[in-house]
Order: C-alpha cells, then structure tokens, then sequence
C-alpha cells in the first residue's frame, strides 16, 4: 500500500485546467501526503485505497468506496468530500463505465509499490551495511528546491549531519535518486557509499544529533499505545493498524543496535504490526469482496 509520502505537501507533481490537465495528472508522479495525520479521514481513505484498489482491479464503484469508508467510522458525507479531494490530488480518475465511480491512476503504482515495501517489509540494519551520504550545494536562486530536499530526505528517514550533508542507509540510494530526478536537483548534489561512520564520540551519541531519536521513540510507544483500542471488526481493525504503522517505516531508518540505546522500541513496533497484520488480513480482505460483491482477481 502506499505511501512515498515524500511530497511537496500533498498529491500530484503539478496540474492543470481542462483537458490538458487531466492528460498531466494522468502521467505525472504521484505523491502521497505527508501532512495527512493518521486517524484522520484524508488518511484512511488513502489507506484503505493504498491496500485494496489494486487487489480490486484498480476500479471501485462511488456506493462501495463510500461504504467502506462508512465501515471505518466516516460520515458518507465526509467520505464523498474526501474522496473529491484525492481526485483533485490525482490519486484516483473518475470512470463513468457502467457505474459511476473511480479508478487508480497508473502513475500512482510506483508509489503505491514503494509503500508495500516500505510498509510490510522493514528492514534493520547491522553494522556491516553501507550508507549513502548526500552532498548537496543548491542556489540560493533554487531554495524553494532546497526546502523541498531537505523535507523530502528527512521522510525517507535520511539524517541531518550538517545542513548539506544527510546520511541514509544504502538500500534507500534509489529513493534518494528518485527524489533529486524529481525535484531537477541532480546537477547540485553529490551521492558517496560509505561504510560505517567514525564520529568523534560514540555511534549512539552520534544518531542522537543527526536523528530526532526521542521523537521517534514517542511515535513507536504511540503506535503500541494505541493497538489495545483497534476496533473489534477486522476491516476496520486491519485498516486502521496500517494507517497508524505507515508512517514509522519511513520517518524510523532501522539503525543498526549499535547506534541505538539498549531500550529502543522500534522492533516490539514492527514485531507487533507483523503479528497483527497477518491475524487480520484474510478477514478483512473477505470483508472487501463481500461488499463490492465481485470475486476480485487478486489479494492484498
């Protein structure tokens, strides 16, 4: 499910008016929303079509997807208003086939596919892993795209050694030059491999500078917190679980134990979203084909 969450603040790399602009957000990347709060309606709905539009074919008819919001606790109201506002994002393309309702766009796949490994795949790293450092030198003519840099490294879980040098584990090198393609800023930037970093005092120490490590570790005793209140019904209950976990696999890098203190929470998070997401799945995919009534072609 998705989330490249990496955006500029919310949904298409630009649109536009009329025809041309359908034709624009038909092909230009989408991003997910990095200011939509979990356990708010904006990030259900992305959620519940992050997992489920794809497995359904990548269609849903208006009534079902607003039904399914109502299995989530949102008004149909709130929910239609919600769903106007990810097609005006470029996430979903109306189609009046038959019923009227709404299809995924194709150039949200990637996205969408980068969250799933994000999401259900989070990778810890040891200590023989390589990083990749970020060299960058933008104009001050161009600081709009330093801003969005800067933002857009921190949400890939990329930490802050000085105001032009960010660290991040090696296997996110891709995101990064996915990132600097995107914003035009490849021709400013510098990418190094390294092993592993030799700070004046301690690794710990050093991860506590370049990361915001308390925070981190209040958003993983958040997530644990708030599983004992997940709702009874398993749809409601495995939607909910990933909206509160989508985050954390980004924002969290997965540092090696050697750069983290001895108490960190991070992998009772990831083993208790494991557990509960594979004891709920099934039943709420059931739940899904029950409600749009079709046997769809594939599961999430």
């Amino acid at each position: 499910m998705g989330a490249e969450h990496p955006s500029t603040s919310s949904g298409t790399q630009g649109t536009g008016s009329g025809t041309q602009g359908a034709e624009h957000r038909d092909t230009a990347a989408v991003l997910d929303d990095i200011d939509a709060r979990p356990g708010s309606t904006a990030s259900l709905l992305r959620t519940l079509i992050g997992v489920y539009l794809r497995p359904l074919g990548g269609e849903i008819s208006a009534a079902d997807l607003v039904a399914l919001a109502g299995d989530l606790g949102i008004p149909a109201a709130q929910a239609r208003t919600g769903i106007t506002r990810l097609k005006q994002k470029g996430l979903l393309l109306a189609e009046r086939s038959g019923t009227i309702g709404y299809r995924l766009n194709p150039a949200a796949v990637g996205m969408l596919e980068r969250g799933d490994r994000r999401i259900f795949e989070m990778r810890e790293m040891t200590d023989a892993d390589t990083w990749c450092l970020v060299s960058f030198s933008v104009p001050e003519s161009a600081r709009s795209v330093r801003h969005q840099l800067r933002r857009r490294l921190q949400w890939i879980g990329a930490g802050n050694v000085s105001p032009a040098l960010w660290i991040c584990p090696g296997h996110l090198q891709d995101e990064v030059l996915e990132i600097l393609d995107d914003l035009d800023a490849r021709p400013w930037t510098t990418l190094f491999q390294a092993s592993a970093p030799l700070p004046s005092g301690s690794l710990i120490d050093a991860a506590a500078q370049w990361w915001d490590l308390d925070a981190l570790r209040g958003e993983h005793l958040a997530f644990q917190a708030s599983l004992p209140s997940l709702p009874a019904e398993p749809f409601a209950a495995y939607v909910r679980l990933i909206d509160g976990w989508r985050v954390l696999p980004y924002t969290d890098p997965g540092l090696p134990p050697s750069m983290l203190p001895s108490d960190w929470p991070g992998r009772r998070s990831f083993d208790e979203f494991a557990r509960l997401s594979a004891a709920l799945a099934a039943p709420a995919w059931e739940h899904v084909r029950a409600v749009t009534r079709r046997d769809a072609p594939s599961s999430p």
